[in-house]
């Protein structure tokens, strides 16, 4: 994700690619998506860039004047300038191409008036980022930590009741209220070379600066603190008197990041190995990394024994299973998450039939799913029973037994029943038909 470096650089990539350029027309915006329409319209204007934090602001300045030099408005054209402020979200950035040559994913495009034209374009691959027409920097964003710095260092200092400093150092970091522009690989990068461990209370490792940076004279800054392993309280200790200063080094860190130049940030080439090789901490070899509360990886330095652990791996390619034992994870601090597990990083190979929706994989598909039906389950064995007593059985046979009589006895009866129901019914009828004969007779 593109930081307060990243997006200074920028700001410098379009005043490079701009300058003696001369714009015209509209501002085209792409139809996927969601941001605002720029309702800018002019025959001639220039495009200039400014950033601070994790914002750039374009500004775009008509240059349509009559003989006196006066601005004058002609056919809707724009008599005044306009600011548009930027955020780049997860991987925005700028281009400037020829025509033919814009990128795919280019959302919003500026066009020059030579021929054959160009175009600045806004390119941003995954639609997180966004643009504000007539935008202003956010109120709610601190001071830049690059060219704000006193600003930036007494917001800080000035706030250190504030509730958020009740969170480990690593996520008030992010908090761009008072850090803006430090991101997840510089929060990383300046807590290693402090050598303070991710999640102790940012409170505890600024407390003990001073207004005045002390170090603002050329002074080496402190980069290690003492041993993590101290009681809590000698820790709390140590971190305030040898912690160095954090806030330094949120200034220096980022700039260091800036005087990589182009090799950090080139849209052209797209070439980061510079910027790989300045890395210290974060995606490095032999570093550990954890989820934070709000769920992004921090990386932090490792322990000796965990390094040792890597040496064994990649030269003998041995599995340590003691690895996964308290005794070989890094400090990560006191109020680090509870059952915080490292983030499994894989790099997922794309397949061709990704985004296939064709009957040919449904039935393949379909196919799949039968043979998986068909796959035989091992039974498990039935439970055995113990052996019933020999008491036991001599009374189930016994009731066994006397069931029987009685099913007999009640079957005898039954017959016999019907028996003499069949015998005294014939006579009943003979009887009826006979008194039917002596009626007749008598009349």
């Amino acid at each position: 994700m593109p930081e307060g470096p990243e997006l200074h650089l920028a700001s410098l990539y379009v005043n490079k690619m701009c300058d003696g350029m001369v714009f015209g027309g509209t501002v085209i915006k792409s139809e996927v998506s969601k941001c605002p329409e720029v309702a800018f319209t002019c025959d001639s204007y220039r495009i200039t860039a400014t950033s601070r934090g994790k914002e750039v602001k374009l500004t775009l300045t008509p240059m349509k004047s009559d003989d006196d030099g006066n601005r004058r408005s002609k056919g809707g054209q724009a008599d005044q300038h306009m600011d548009i402020v930027f955020r780049f979200g997860m991987s925005g950035y700028f281009r400037f191409t020829s025509e033919e040559e814009v990128p795919k994913h280019a959302h919003l495009r500026f066009y020059t008036k030579e021929k054959p034209r160009r175009v600045l374009s806004f390119v941003d691959t995954r639609r997180f980022g966004s643009w504000q027409p007539n935008g202003t920097w956010q109120p709610d964003r601190g001071p830049c930590i690059m060219f704000e710095y006193k600003s930036f260092r007494e917001n800080v200092l000035s706030h250190l009741s504030d509730r958020a400093f009740d969170r480990p150092i690593c996520e008030v970091l992010l908090n761009q209220k008072y850090f803006n522009g430090i991101g997840n690989y510089l929060r990383a990068e300046i807590l290693y070379r402090l050598n303070i461990p991710p999640f102790v209370c940012a409170r505890d490792v600024l407390e003990g600066l001073q207004l005045e940076d002390e170090f603002e004279n050329g002074k080496p800054v402190k980069d290690e603190i003492a041993d993590t392993k101290t009681p809590e309280r000698a820790k709390k200790k140590a971190i305030k008197r040898e912690a160095g200063d954090v806030l330094r080094l949120c200034h220096t860190v980022p700039l260091e990041v800036v005087n990589l130049g182009g090799k950090g940030y080139d849209p052209e080439k797209m070439d980061y190995s510079a910027f790989e090789a300045w890395l210290r901490c974060y995606y490095v070899d032999g570093m550990k990394s954890v989820w934070d509360h709000n769920g992004r990886t921090m990386w932090f330095k490792a322990s000796k024994w965990d390094n040792l652990v890597v040496f064994f791996r990649m030269k003998f390619q041995i599995i340590v299973k003691i690895k996964d034992s308290a005794l070989f994870q890094g400090d990560p601090g006191p109020m680090a998450p509870k059952d915080s597990k490292s983030p499994k990083i894989k790099k997922r190979a794309k397949k061709d039939d990704d985004h296939d929706y064709t009957d040919k994989k449904k039935v393949a598909k379909s196919m799949k799913e039968s043979t998986t039906k068909k796959r035989v389950v091992k039974k498990e064995p039935p439970p055995k029973e113990n052996p019933p007593h020999p008491k036991e059985v001599v009374s189930k046979r016994r009731k066994a037994e006397k069931t029987q009589e009685e099913t007999q006895q009640s079957e005898t009866k039954s017959t016999a029943r019907r028996k003499k129901s069949n015998s005294v019914e014939p006579a009943a009828g003979k009887e009826r038909r006979s008194g039917r004969v002596t009626r007749k007779n008598s009349k």
